[in-house]
C-alpha cells in the first residue's frame, strides 16, 4: 500500500493490564498502595542517609542516588496508569509516547551504570581495604553518579531518535500500560524483523553483558570474604547479597524483554509490572531489613522527631 494513502498516528491507545472493569478496580487499589510504598520508602533512605552523619560514606551516597533513581522510575508511568484506570482515559499523545519512552530508558540506563559503581564500590572495600579511601574518594563518587546519568542520558537519546524514524500510519494500540519499544516498534509499517534486532543489540546485549560484569565481581567478592574474620564476613555478605538481588531483579526482567522482543505480551507485561512497580519499593526494604546500620539510623532519626514533637510548646493542645 502507499504510504501517503496512509494517516499518520497521532496518539496511542494503551490497553493496560485488563479489560475487566473489576481487574482494573483491583490494580488500582494495588498500584496506588505500592506507588506510595515505594516514594516513602525510598523518601526515608534519602532523608536517612543526609540527616545521619554516619552514613556520609560513598556505599550511602550512592544508595540514596539508587532510591532517587527508583522513585524516577516508579514516577514515569505509574501515576498516569492509576489515573487511566479511574478516569477510564486510555489515550497518549504520540509525543507523550515518546517522552515515556525517553524517561524510561533514562533511568533504566542510569540505574544500570549506578548499579555497576555500587559493585565496583564493594569490589574494592572487600578486596583492597587499605585502598579504598584513596580510590574511592569522594570526588569518584560524583563522577559515578554523573557518569551514570549522561550515559543514561546517551542511551535514551539513541532510543528516542530511532522511534522517532519509525512510520506509524494505522495501528495506534499499544499492548501495555506505558510505551517502550518492544511493544511500540510492533505498530510501526515497517518490517519488525531489523528493528528486533536493533532492540537486541542496544539494549538486550548490553543489559546482559553489565550483569556477566556484575555477576563476575561478585563472585570474586564473595569468594574474598571467605578470607575475612566471621564478623566482618557476616556483615559484608550480608550487604553483598542484598546488593546482588537488587541486581537480579532489575537484570533479569529488562534482559528477557529486550533480549527476546518477540515474546508474549502477557509475558511482558508481568515483566514491565515488575522492573517499574515492584523493584522501586523491594529495593528499600531489601537494604532496610538487610542493613544493620540503615535500621540503626532511622531508628535514632524516628526517636529524634518524636522527641521533638515531645518538646514542642504546642505539646499541652
Amino acid at each position: 500500500m502507499d504510504m501517503n494513502n496512509k494517516s499518520t498516528v497521532s496518539e496511542f491507545v494503551l490497553l493496560g493490564l485488563s479489560k475487566s472493569w473489576e481487574l482494573r478496580i483491583f490494580f488500582f487499589m494495588v498500584f496506588s498502595l505500592f506507588y506510595v510504598a515505594a516514594m516513602v520508602g525510598n523518601s526515608l533512605i534519602i532523608i536517612t542517609v543526609i540527616a545521619n552523619s554516619h552514613l556520609h560514606c560513598p556505599m550511602y551516597f550512592l544508595l540514596s542516588n539508587l532510591s532517587i533513581i527508583d522513585m524516577s522510575l516508579a514516577s514515569f508511568a505509574t501515576p498516569k496508569m492509576i489515573t487511566d484506570y479511574l478516569t477510564g482515559h486510555k489515550t497518549i499523545s504520540f509525543n507523550g509516547c515518546i517522552t515515556q519512552l525517553f524517561f524510561l530508558h533514562l533511568f533504566t540506563g542510569t540505574e544500570i551504570i549506578l548499579l555497576m559503581a555500587m559493585s565496583f564500590d564493594r569490589y574494592i572495600a572487600i578486596c583492597k581495604p587499605l585502598r579504598y579511601a584513596s580510590i574511592i574518594s569522594p570526588q569518584v563518587c560524583v563522577a559515578l553518579v554523573a557518569a551514570s546519568w549522561i550515559v543514561g542520558i546517551m542511551h535514551s537519546m539513541s532510543q528516542v531518535i530511532f522511534a522517532l524514524t519509525l512510520p506509524f500510519c494505522g495501528q495506534n494500540k499499544v499492548d501495555s500500560f506505558f510505551c517502550d519499544l518492544p511493544v511500540v516498534f510492533q505498530l510501526a509499517c515497517v518490517e519488525t524483523y531489523v528493528l528486533g534486532l536493533f532492540m537486541i543489540s542496544t539494549s538486550g546485549i548490553i543489559a546482559l553483558s553489565c550483569f556477566i560484569l556484575l555477576f563476575n565481581s561478585y563472585v570474586i567478592v564473595l569468594v574474598t570474604i571467605k578470607h575475612h574474620s566471621s564478623g566482618g564476613s557476616s556483615k559484608a555478605f550480608s550487604t553483598c547479597t542484598a546488593h546482588f538481588i537488587v541486581v537480579f531483579m532489575f537484570f533479569g526482567p529488562c534482559i528477557f524483554i529486550y533480549m527476546w522482543p518477540q515474546n508474549s505480551f502477557l509475558i511482558e507485561k508481568i515483566l514491565s509490572v515488575f522492573y517499574t512497580i515492584f523493584t522501586p519499593i523491594l529495593n528499600p526494604v531489601i537494604y532496610t531489613l538487610r542493613n544493620q546500620e540503615v535500621k540503626t539510623a532511622m531508628r535514632k532519626l524516628k526517636n529524634k522527631f518524636l522527641n521533638s514533637n515531645k518538646a514542642s510548646p504546642f505539646h499541652y493542645f
